[in-house]
């Protein structure tokens, strides 16, 4: 009775309505806020947007195109993997590609600059959209999902964008405005996806001819809003790091890749290596849960392809009002490190009771602490690693961080789908709850290292 009244309400007037009411509050929240950006940024939180707009078309849809193409289920060497243990390696084989690629492109753009990587990284993506729309197959779909993770491997080179613009005590706040730009495309985009789905079958010739996109409509139309992208950064995306094409003299010695990768579990108790640390394990966590996520509301709620979308933009329109209007002031007021903390028990918090949610309100209360933490933890804690590292060093050091978070990736949707599978559909969220908060051990402390802040005025 639960499922069938969300799913009816889903599809309601009503909700139609407050999705375009969320809609309204989006732009008007950004355009009043869009003054207060520096103009060195809007461009780079444009591609952001556009480029996560694509992809959120994509990640929602994947459960569903991996059960179209998988049935109940395949058999591998004997072992039989179930619908969710498969969607966990599909979705993990992203995180593959850019847990490899991310500290690559963070020392690459440390030298040859930001703008470059980004403009390569971002051909890349769509090319492995087309791949997607047309996949015919696990293997094909695994595929385009590794390309799609070496071309978004560059998130550590957008961060390291900010930090060479933006002075280290507005690097949270600024950080804050990109990533609302981002979830107002995790809004968005799983929107789009759904609407693509919906119109695989529109005759696009016009005359006695047919020409439908069939099944490959959202990966065709992200490739086309990926190629946008391209276009708009090779036009108006200017480069940040001077000292790339010509080093001055003197220019600190920049740290190897892989001593790099190495320090950071060799020496846990440095404060870079804590909070990589705590921004691996803690996003890894939670983003491993979109593995299950659909597949855990179909079950529960009767959610399908046609409104998983509603549930991304909600979550998405919280983030974007989190990071634009709160986390800014959170942050003068409290600090990054202690901000992450409190992120970090909110986040933790919403994972545990999604299982427990009995209404729509409660299943509402429940999916709204998800964005409310992570927008008070990941800004935070990426300001204070700009902080602690060497600038010679910022892209490859953001870059290592997504590295970090791309094993813990890797590992939590195929633990969660095969959690799903057979411990019950609860559990993958009580662990996913346990690891996050686990990382609060790893952020006392982490004030002295960044000396005291000067209030924003």
């Amino acid at each position: 009775m639960l499922a069938t009244d969300i799913a009816e309400s889903l599809h309601s007037p009503a909700a139609r309505v407050g999705i375009g009411v969320i809609a309204c509050l989006l732009v008007l929240v950004l355009v009043r806020e869009v003054r207060r950006i520096p103009a060195r940024l809007l461009v780079l939180m444009a591609t952001a947007f556009l480029d996560m707009v694509g992809l959120l078309m994509i990640v929602p849809l994947l459960p569903f195109y991996v059960e179209r193409l998988a049935g109940d289920g395949v058999n591998v060497f004997g072992v039989t993997l179930g619908t969710g243990t498969l969607s966990g390696i599909v979705i993990s084989t992203f995180t593959v590609g850019q847990m490899i690629s991310a500290p690559l492109w963070g020392r690459r753009s440390d030298r040859w600059g930001r703008r470059p990587v980004l403009l390569i990284a971002l051909g890349a993506s769509a090319l492995a959209y087309l791949v997607f729309g047309f996949a015919d197959s696990l293997w094909l779909l695994m595929l385009s999902r590794l390309v799609q993770g070496a071309g978004g491997g560059t998130v550590g080179v957008i961060q390291a964008y900010v930090a060479d613009s933006i002075e280290p005590e507005q690097r949270a706040r600024a950080l804050g405005w990109l990533s609302a730009a981002t979830n107002l495309g995790v809004a968005l985009g799983p929107v789009l996806g759904s609407w693509a789905f919906s119109i695989r079958d529109v005759d696009l010739m016009p005359g006695p001819g047919t020409l439908a996109m069939g099944n490959a409509a959202p990966g065709i139309l992200a490739s086309a809003l990926c190629l946008c992208t391209l276009g708009l950064a090779a036009r108006y995306l200017k480069e940040s790091n001077k000292s790339a094409s010509t080093p001055a003299a003197g220019t600190p010695v920049r740290t190897s890749t892989r001593s790099a990768v190495i320090r950071v579990v060799a020496r846990p108790h440095e404060p870079a290596s804590r909070l990589i640390l705590t921004y691996g394990i803690a996003i890894g966590a939670f983003q491993g849960i979109n593995a299950v996520l659909p597949l855990f509301l179909k079950q529960r709620f009767q959610v399908n392809e046609h409104t998983i979308g509603y549930f991304f933009m909600y979550i998405g329109a919280i983030a974007v009002f989190a990071r634009v209007l709160v986390l800014g002031r959170l942050v003068d007021r409290m600090g990054e490190a202690k901000l992450s903390r409190v992120g970090i028990v909110t986040l933790a918090s919403g994972l545990f009771a999604m299982p427990f949610a009995g209404s729509l309100g409660t299943l509402a209360l429940a999916v709204a602490m998800l964005p409310l933490g992570t927008a008070f933890t990941f800004p935070c804690v990426t300001s204070l690693l700009s902080r602690v590292v060497a600038g010679a060093d910022r892209g490859l050091y953001m870059g290592l961080q997504q590295t970090y978070g791309g094993f813990a990736r890797l590992l939590a949707p195929i633990f969660y789908g095969w959690a799903f599978d057979h411990l019950g559909i609860a559990v993958p969220f009580y662990f996913s709850a346990a690891f996050v908060l686990a990382t609060i051990l790893l952020g006392f402390g982490l004030d002295r290292f960044v000396g005291t802040r000067k209030p924003s005025s």
